[in-house]
């Protein structure tokens, strides 16, 4: 449905999260609002016109501005907000629960809603197939999947998020995914551990440490990159196994276990 090319600009707030906007033709959409004022002053800078916004999950960081956009003078009444059906958030009307498409006319695009608890139980994900262009597909992931990472477990089980992950590694390896946070070298000081001999850990962790140190994003990543380099979706990995057996002290049964085990060790680390 994308015939015009989307551009995706990265709005940060606060200390590490990122605002994803979209933007085609003088209109624009966001993705996790938490802070108003950033989304405002590129409104104000570029002139477009805010058209969307979508919420992943309802931490307060990732809301918290919704309010002073919807009571912005120049926001459209009416104005779609996407978000989890499951938390009851103050100004959405589009709720969604997962298997819906969130259709945004403006931008002639339309995102695959898929259901991603684990994070939280109603967090979400946003997916264009080609929202970069013909043959690239996007991903707005919110808090479920970082650079070389993924969200901590505040309300879902292991088992709904290691399926949550499982259903964004069978999108395209080409697939960029925005994550909502800058939390990838840090994330990657882990991955060097779980996986002290996986050479693509030890290069991606050299880039990484080159981009910040030059004040750079390290997102958004892409899904073939994090098959190679992020622990949590290597569950299959012999090496990976090797890691959450010790922590467990004995062989994981399976791909849910092996995932626990690392999630559990990171939160402690």
């Amino acid at each position: 449905m994308n015939e015009t090319t989307t551009e995706i600009l990265a709005l940060p707030a606060f200390q590490d999260n990122y605002i994803w906007l979209l933007r085609v033709g003088g209109y624009a959409a966001v993705v996790d609002p938490g802070d108003a004022a950033p989304v405002l002053a590129h409104l104000a800078d570029s002139g477009d016109r805010l058209c969307a916004i979508l919420l992943t999950h309802h931490h307060a960081d990732h809301i918290g501005g919704l309010a002073e956009l919807l009571a912005h003078p120049q926001t459209s009444a009416g104005l779609p907000v996407f978000g989890p059906a499951l938390n009851n958030i103050a100004g959405v009307n589009r709720p969604l629960s997962g298997g819906e498409i969130a259709v945004l006319p403006e931008l002639n695009t339309a995102l695959d809603v898929i259901a991603v608890p684990g994070h939280t139980l109603g967090h979400l994900a946003y997916y264009g197939a080609s929202l970069i262009d013909s043959n690239l597909g996007a991903l707005f992931c919110g808090d479920t999947l970082f650079g070389a990472g993924c969200g901590r477990l505040f309300e879902g089980t292991p088992t709904q998020m290691q399926h949550s992950l499982a259903k964004i590694t069978a999108l395209p390896a080409s697939t960029f995914v925005f994550c909502a946070h800058e939390y990838t070298q840090s994330n990657l000081r882990f991955a060097c551990v779980v996986e002290p001999d996986n050479p693509d850990v030890q290069c991606r962790s050299r880039e990484v440490a080159a981009a910040r140190s030059a004040g750079l994003a390290t997102v958004p990543t892409r899904i073939g990159v994090e098959l190679a380099t992020n622990p949590f979706l290597r569950w299959d990995e012999p090496a990976v196994r090797i890691a959450a057996a010790a922590q467990l002290g004995q062989p994981p049964q399976n791909a849910v276990e092996t995932f626990a085990a690392i999630r559990a060790w990171k939160d402690r680390f």
